[in-house]
């Protein structure tokens, strides 16, 4: 229709900005040099580039001479995937590359197993997941020798390894090189690929291993913080909730007198604001121009603050049925990023919706002497100036 008043102004978004120096002809870095001296990324898409940062994670190491191995997997990845072509270009440069390709992934079952057949004639060793699993988690494993040492890098996301849909999805991911999730993702891509089978990690939550339970004992260790005097807090950011064991746990803590926030874009099977049961607890959805589909789990823990991302939903199938990955941010520049990310989203008067305790929703809107907040238009902002 030609009526360009009710089209959204395009995003041009750039790389994240500390990986972006990398792109000038004067800057002979890699994106490995920069996360190695700058440390961990957090990554926000789609207002940081995913062509900028994962892609380029991917595509570097392929041509990369030190990097001797790439393993990924791929739940659902676009047509003409990037990713898939350096994938297949590491392989044919010798390097070692394995990739779980996820046949059961619902819509995508063809288009993956296309891209199985093309990785396979390439060389790379290809799996399909674990008997009676669904492999879901977004984890990127590259592995570089530098000097007389190997040092592992990664990406761990929300959302899946897909240029177009990161254009209008909003998801996290982390690249690092920290020791102990690297070990942690190399644990798991040997039990996804058949060489072992894991039962603890160092620091990563892994379903169907140890995120349920582990997931239980933050709630219930905000439980005991709030039974000692301590203001407890927990945010939850997530696409749907219907587990009935973590529910309850939610119920429990809010009866315990702790502030539960939580941002659930779809399916919801808490009823918040019951009096004597989720008086504490507040739900709101986040409706707008990019599908909210990152997860964020954040516990105030006595003041030692815990914040967590990753690709797992409070569902059974997440937890029981899926291989799924939430990795711990422990940055402190990173978990001050995720908060804002948290108190903007939170603080939403132009897209969010309130649920009700009788389960209906009702939409925000500014007060007369309030300003009209719309989170994503304040990360669109943040990314480029124009927006603001």
């Amino acid at each position: 229709l030609p009526l360009p008043e009710l089209k959204d102004k395009a995003l041009d978004v750039i790389s994240h900005p500390g990986i972006k120096f990398c792109e000038a002809e004067d800057d002979d870095r890699t994106i490995f040099d920069i996360i190695r001296h700058e440390g961990d990324f957090l990554l926000h898409h789609p207002y940081h580039s995913f062509t900028g940062t994962v892609e380029k994670f991917i595509t570097q190491a392929a041509q990369d001479p030190d990097v001797l191995a790439i393993k990924q997997t791929l739940y659902r990845t676009s047509g003409d995937s990037p990713i898939v072509h350096a994938l297949i270009a590491a392989a044919e440069n010798g390097k070692q590359v394995a990739v779980l390709v996820e046949l059961k992934a619902r819509f995508d079952e063809a288009n993956n197993i296309v891209w199985a057949r093309k990785l396979e004639n390439a060389g790379v060793h290809v799996v399909y997941g674990l008997r009676n699993l669904k492999t879901h988690t977004k984890t990127a494993l590259v592995v570089r020798q530098e000097g007389d040492r190997i040092r592992r890098y990664f990406h761990i996301g929300t959302g899946n390894y897909n240029s177009k849909t990161a254009r209008f999805y909003s998801d996290l991911g982390l690249l690092s090189c920290s020791e102990d999730l690297g070990a942690d993702l190399t644990d798991l891509f040997n039990y996804l690929t058949g060489y072992s089978r894991q039962h603890e990690y160092r620091k990563l939550l892994v379903a169907p291993v140890n995120m349920r339970d582990r997931f239980v004992q933050l709630l219930e260790r905000e439980i005991e913080h709030q039974q000692s005097g301590y203001a407890s807090h927990i945010i939850l950011k997530m696409n749907s909730l219907v587990d009935p064991e973590l529910i309850s746990w939610l119920y429990k803590a809010s009866q315990a007198g702790i502030k539960i926030d939580m941002v659930v874009r779809g399916i919801c099977c808490l009823r918040p604001g019951v009096e004597g049961v989720s008086e504490n607890i507040r739900v709101m959805s986040v409706i707008g121009r990019y599908l909210e589909h990152s997860r964020i789990f954040y516990f105030s823990n006595g003041g030692q603050e815990e914040i967590f991302i990753g690709s797992a939903d409070w569902m059974p199938r997440n937890l029981d049925a899926r291989v799924e990955v939430i990795t711990p941010i422990e940055e402190p520049k990173l978990i001050q990023e995720l908060k804002q990310i948290l108190d903007i989203t939170l603080a939403d008067n132009r897209q969010a919706w309130d649920m009700q305790p009788d389960g209906t929703y009702i939409q925000r809107s500014p007060q007369p002497d309030e300003p009209e907040l719309s989170c994503q238009r304040r990360f669109m902002a943040q990314a480029r100036p124009e927006f603001a």
